[in-house]
């Protein structure tokens, strides 16, 4: 299987209910279920390379599910601009959950989607149990500067010419994604862009205004969220691995530590010369997460 299906899933919300996509990956009727959830401007076709590899694993017993979060990719753009939060990403996800219906469901998000898991998987009573979550680059304490440094680049409007132009943009300001060949950058930078809506050239694929609930960020606040993030954390059960770029500047080292030793007590994974945040691409951060998700036996 060398591309995902392509579905969707209806979603409310207060203005009339959105769309939601989804990339499928490996045997659709699988009742083992690995969600791959992507950052906050990024979306589910970041996870291609991992998804092949995890579906190769695991034969015709594995299905794996790369949502573009509401916003993103093929997905509907809201109306109300204050609906993108991750409390409201975190429901769209237990209406995915509800249709697949998943016997054994893992969980891997990147980031803001390591964000939505963190509040899935902290709240036992809800309907769906993560048996193993993947945290990548993320935690319940945000550094601050990297917050502004996101920021500072989240929903400006740009237009490129053509997609190699827009690989050579996106990678001065995806630094910390670490080393990656010209091919393994232009198939991470393809499904990033779609045609511009007057014909010329291409433009971002998310809705720039997930930037104003992002805008209303502040220390103050954000200091409160790592208050009701660490108490998730601590309540989740599942067997844990943290992914940490070794020259992450959202996830700190304090941070990550804190992280194996209380709740989960996570297993941590450091990938040298990497940054915020490692893009599961490179053979060896492939392998880590196929060993944790899928053990060989």
């Amino acid at each position: 299987m060398t591309e995902p299906s392509l579905n969707y899933v209806s979603c409310p919300d207060a203005d009339g209910g959105h769309r939601m996509a989804w990339w499928q990956w490996g045997n659709p009727q699988a009742r083992h279920v690995v969600m791959c959830v992507h950052g906050l401007s990024r979306q589910g076709r970041d996870f291609d390379v991992l998804a092949q590899a995890l579906c190769a694993r695991g034969g015709d017993d594995l299905q794996v599910v790369c949502p573009d979060v509401v916003g993103r990719g093929r997905s509907d753009w809201l109306k109300d601009p204050m609906g993108y939060q991750v409390p409201a990403y975190a429901a769209d996800m237990l209406v995915l959950l509800g249709t697949l219906q998943p016997a054994t469901l893992d969980w891997l998000g990147t980031s803001m989607g390591g964000l939505i898991g963190i509040g899935l998987a902290g709240q036992p009573q809800l309907p769906f149990k993560i048996r193993k979550l993947v945290l990548n680059d993320v935690g319940p304490v945000l550094e601050w500067q990297a917050l502004q440094r996101i920021g500072n680049y989240l929903g400006e409007p740009v237009r490129f010419e053509s997609i190699e132009q827009a690989a050579d943009a996106l990678r001065l300001i995806s630094a910390g994604f670490g080393p990656h060949t010209r091919e393994q950058w232009l198939a991470l930078t393809r499904p990033m862009l779609k045609p511009a809506a007057d014909g010329g050239g291409y433009t971002l694929h998310y809705d720039p205004a997930i930037a104003v609930a992002y805008g209303g960020l502040s220390p103050e606040a954000s200091r409160q969220n790592e208050a009701r993030l660490w108490q998730l954390y601590d309540a989740i059960s599942a067997d844990t691995l943290l992914l940490r770029g070794a020259e992450s500047d959202l996830l700190s080292v304090q941070t990550a530590q804190a992280m194996t030793q209380r709740g989960p007590r996570a297993r941590l994974v450091e990938f040298p010369g990497v940054g915020h945040a490692p893009t599961l691409v490179a053979p060896e951060q492939v392998q880590v997460v196929c060993d944790f998700l899928l053990p060989r036996t």
